[in-house]
């Protein structure tokens, strides 16, 4: 699945940019797609992870949801493909204008985050003479073993109703006039790479889905949220979906009727972006040799804020390597992509592909030091 860069070609456009192989992303999709469909299990893109309008395109096209988290979200899902009644939304502050907007529009459900915001949505699905499907968001207690910033099922944690509050939850739904409980919802963090963890959810799904059970309440809906990793390292390579969606099989208890939901993010779409840049100087430190490029945190926030790796090619030059920081030009000593990176001897003017921007990179992009955003190109349009 390696990506093929026209180099000459990017030469042509101004840096930087981000650069999209729509191959590897139909190839991806496709993958998750048929390893899901062999179990009848449900998949609802997360839209955070890219939002550019032509990758939701491309993969509402094949039928999936979409997970939001914004009514901006949203629209931008509907304005792109997405049926409203794939669409789920969740988040732990939504406001009464995004709450109200997403029951107009329809949509599949409200990952509900919080006692309180029953009563909310119940307040508001009255005054529009609806009812409102939603979905509890319960916090299981299982660490992701990912980033701090990125881990959301921990006892601190500010996402999801907490274990112990369920009851006080299902009190209140009996109360409710105007709420339709038609599910659960987990999302225990992002960038997952040991499949134990999943185990560990699946086996605290169980013990909350017979304990509802027994407070007589029916689910529909089990939705087990994303998480999967990938393997930033090898940027060629699609996640394992089928040992992921099999575990699931395996281990979670479906009781008759039941619907298994997944939110897949960064392993449909990471791999089939990369951040094209060009090199504006060569400077030599004290101990460092530093390669300047023209792209900068503010395209690409996930090295300064989570410490992550990415790997960094020079795609325009060959021979002797050599040793350099991969630096940008941001006024921030945090704006630096990758330290002592092999690289061939690289110059003034050589093109530079950050890989595996495809997640978190677009959708994080800011306009700091009034910089401007970076465009996009796909690879079937170039």
């Amino acid at each position: 699945m390696a990506t093929d860069f026209p180099a000459d070609k990017f030469k042509q456009y101004g840096t930087p940019f981000y650069y999209y192989d729509t191959d590897v992303l139909r190839k991806t999709v496709e993958t998750a797609s048929a390893e899901a469909g062999k179990h009848g299990f449900h998949l609802h893109y997360a839209v955070k992870a890219n939002a550019n309008p032509e990758i939701l395109r491309i993969i509402s096209s094949y039928g999936i949801g979409a997970d939001c988290v914004s009514w901006n979200e949203i629209q931008r899902a509907l304005d792109c493909g997405f049926s409203p009644g794939k669409i789920v939304f969740a988040g732990a502050g939504k406001s009464d204008y995004e709450i109200e907007n997403a029951l107009k529009a329809g949509i599949l459900c409200i990952n509900c985050e919080s006692v309180q915001e029953i009563g909310v949505i119940d307040s508001i699905a009255g005054r529009l003479g609806i009812k409102a499907d939603i979905a509890l968001r319960i916090n299981p207690y299982v660490d992701a073993h990912t980033h701090k910033h990125i881990t959301t099922a921990i006892e601190d944690s500010k996402f999801g109703i907490p274990m112990n509050h369920i009851n006080d939850a299902v009190a209140v739904l009996k109360e409710s006039g105007n709420i339709n409980m038609t599910g659960i919802h987990f999302h225990i963090g992002s960038q997952i790479t040991r499949l134990q963890v999943f185990k560990s959810l699946c086996a605290r799904i169980n013990e909350i889905s017979d304990q509802l059970a027994r407070l007589g309440v029916a689910l529909r809906i089990i939705n087990v949220g994303g998480g999967l990793g990938i393997d930033y390292h090898n940027p060629e390579t699609i996640p394992s979906f089928k040992e992921y969606f099999e575990l699931f099989k395996e281990l979670l208890k479906i009781y008759p009727g039941q619907e298994v939901h997944f939110e897949p993010g960064r392993s449909l779409v990471a791999q089939c972006g990369s951040l094209i840049s060009r090199v504006l100087y060569i400077k030599n430190g004290d101990t460092s040799t530093f390669a300047v490029i023209d792209a900068g945190m503010n395209d690409l926030i996930r090295p300064a804020l989570y410490q992550a790796y990415h790997k960094i090619e020079n795609i325009t030059s060959a021979g002797v390597r050599a040793f350099y920081n991969v630096v940008g030009p941001v006024c921030e000593s945090a704006d630096i992509f990758g330290k002592q990176v092999e690289l061939p001897e690289t110059a003034r003017g050589d093109i530079i592909a950050i890989r595996s921007v495809g997640a978190y990179g677009e959708s994080m992009a800011s306009r700091y030091n009034l910089r401007d955003l970076a465009p996009s190109y796909f690879s079937d349009r170039l």
